[in-house]
């Protein structure tokens, strides 16, 4: 088996035109200034808020290299140019979730088209939604044990279960696996308690319900062990995404405000050691147990791939996934898949304008998470360099 380096640029950017990589280098080049970040995405705020055309400015930019297109079809070329270095995608629908009936059933509409579409397409192997897309939020953080639910709250509670389980009976019907993201802790109960019904129903032969665990929690190595047990005792399997986490300043300062426990690791380092310690104990339950490895980290992802190697895992195993978003971290993504791993791009779609708030967040992170857009920079110089030396 091929050794797997992540500075293998050639590998990394070989669907990357020139022309692509110099796009990429200007938009990194950018966003590595955080002082342009802080003035631009208010005034991008304000103007999409004010409904002024913006699309010109970020379509070609930012949008052309995070987000797949504003429509499944649109996403089609991205899908197969991506699966050309057999790397598959997963068409995510990001559109923040707005809380009228109306928001609600469309987002149901098209997250329902978007499971279809993946049950047809070998090139697409999960599906995946925002649970806060289907439920007042309200209503989740009063049946997540804050505040007391009265009548409306629960028709609402069940609304929101039923929506839930109409997605996943549909994964189930397509045999295609399908991944709830998390959300804010002071919701997450409730979902985690859905999720765990539908993996219950869905997930007695093999792993379509994945649940997803934010590991910069301090409790989620508690919980995927007591999820475990009773996945055992139960006789169902744990479909497992892990990330990170996406909500730490948030989280914080919500605690802070509202004087409860903050719910977030102390440091990184605790992070780290619980997201690889979570990797480690669903391999040693790998009978059961599903993974779907979502990160940007160069270490979780060399870590899980040489666990495999020491079990002799075949590379293949469909059990086992690594993913990474759409226009970032290629140099993870294509040397694994290169390597003979399971490799799946997570590829945002949805109309410019909705999408925005997505944009945002991914350009914002470049700017925070230490060292990610200079990484970026730095692997995309080297491979501009290689091949001015080549021709």
């Amino acid at each position: 088996m091929k050794d797997i380096n992540f500075e293998d640029t050639k590998t990394a950017f070989r669907i990357k035109s020139d022309r692509d990589l110099r796009r990429a280098y200007i938009l990194f080049k950018l966003i590595s200034y955080p002082i342009l970040v802080k003035i631009g995405n208010p005034v991008i705020k304000v103007l999409s808020v004010l409904r002024i055309p913006i699309g010109w400015i970020v379509k070609p930019t930012a949008f052309k290299h995070f987000v797949g297109g504003e429509t499944l079809e649109d996403c089609q070329p991205a899908v197969e140019k991506i699966k050309t270095a057999n790397v598959y995608s997963i068409l995510d629908y990001s559109v923040e979730g707005k809380e009228s009936e109306k928001a609600i059933n469309a987002a149901l509409e098209e997250t329902l088209r978007a499971v279809k579409n993946a049950g047809k397409n070998p090139e697409i192997p999960f599906a995946v939604f925002k649970p806060t897309a289907f439920g007042k939020h309200h209503a989740l953080e009063v049946l997540s044990g804050e505040g007391t639910s009265d009548a409306e709250t629960k028709e609402e509670g069940e609304k929101f279960r039923n929506r839930i389980d109409t997605l996943c009976k549909t994964a189930f019907a397509y045999d295609i696996p399908i991944m709830i993201d998390a959300e804010d802790t002071y919701i997450q109960h409730f979902i985690d308690k859905v999720v765990m019904e539908m993996m219950q129903l869905y997930n007695k032969e093999k792993c379509i319900v994945f649940n997803t665990y934010q590991m910069y929690r301090h409790d989620r190595i508690a919980i995927l062990e007591a999820d475990i047990k009773k996945a055992r005792e139960e006789k169902f399997f744990l479909g497992a995404k892990f990330v990170r986490g996406a909500y730490m300043e948030r989280e914080r300062l919500r605690a802070e405000k509202m004087g409860y426990e903050d719910p977030i690791q102390p440091d990184k380092e605790s992070t780290d050691k619980d997201y690889n310690l979570a990797l480690k104990i669903s391999m040693d339950n790998l009978d059961i147990v599903s993974i779907f490895n979502g990160t940007h980290n160069e270490y979780s992802s060399k870590y899980l791939a040489d666990l495999m190697i020491e079990q002799g895992i075949d590379p293949a195993d469909k059990r086992i996934w690594f993913s990474q978003l759409y226009g970032m971290s290629e140099h993870i993504s294509y040397n694994l898949s290169d390597a003979g791993f399971n490799v799946a791009k997570y590829v945002p779609y949805g109309p410019v304008h909705f999408v925005l708030p997505y944009l945002m967040r991914r350009v914002e992170e470049n700017t925070s998470v230490k060292g990610q857009t200079g990484r970026e920079l730095s692997l995309i110089k080297k491979e501009r360099q290689r091949r001015k030396h080549e021709h």
